[in-house]
């Protein structure tokens, strides 16, 4: 586990480093190559996390996925559970901020989806090998809702978040796509 941390410090270290206009300019590259990609433009249902710095800013992704009539629907986590599930987002005030300042759907204004609901699900991660393994933020949630999740997958990176090798455990699955402010990576 210590090779894991070791790797989610270097990269957090190196996106510490990329100033905000970088910042703007790669998040918007990366949500350009994003819209003319066919799984996009072919998906209904989108789920999608609500971006905390330094992650790829997915505001813009939602605003435009809102403009070309799809759904979007973001995580809601039970820490309790250690379980995930994704919500329905109509606009920006069905948020509330939870633990470490993240943004979650506010159960009261939202609709559960089930997994088999959404088209694509937009993966996060800290860290990912061209092979499309992930390295999460450390709570293990996505390693537990993919193995019931058969829609496509793709993820959205820096470059400085492609990295060589990390360990890649037994139940680890990769993502199908990663989408980089330098180019698309399709794995399978």
């Amino acid at each position: 586990m210590n090779d894991k941390n070791l790797v989610r410090n270097q990269v957090k270290d190196a996106l510490s480093q990329l100033s905000k206009p970088l910042y703007e300019d790669f998040s918007f590259k990366i949500a350009g190559r994003l819209f003319e990609d066919e799984d996009f433009k072919k998906a209904e249902v989108i789920g999608i996390t609500v971006s905390k710095q330094p992650e790829v800013d997915t505001y813009q992704i939602i605003r435009k996925a809102w403009e070309l009539g799809k759904q979007v629907v973001v995580p809601k986590c039970y820490p309790k559970e250690k379980r995930l599930t994704f919500r329905t987002l109509m606009e920006f005030s069905q948020l509330e901020s939870v633990y470490y300042g993240l943004l979650e759907p506010i159960e009261a204004l939202t609709t559960e989806v089930s997994a088999k609901q959404i088209d694509l699900l937009i993966v996060p991660g800290l860290a990912f090998t061209m092979e499309g393994y992930r390295l999460g933020f450390g709570g293990g949630y996505y390693d537990r809702y993919l193995p019931n999740f058969f829609g496509k997958t793709l993820s959205l990176a820096f470059k400085e978040q492609i990295i060589p090798q990390f360990p890649v455990e037994e139940h680890d699955i990769p993502v199908a796509k990663i989408i980089t402010n330098d180019t698309t990576i399709n794995i399978k």
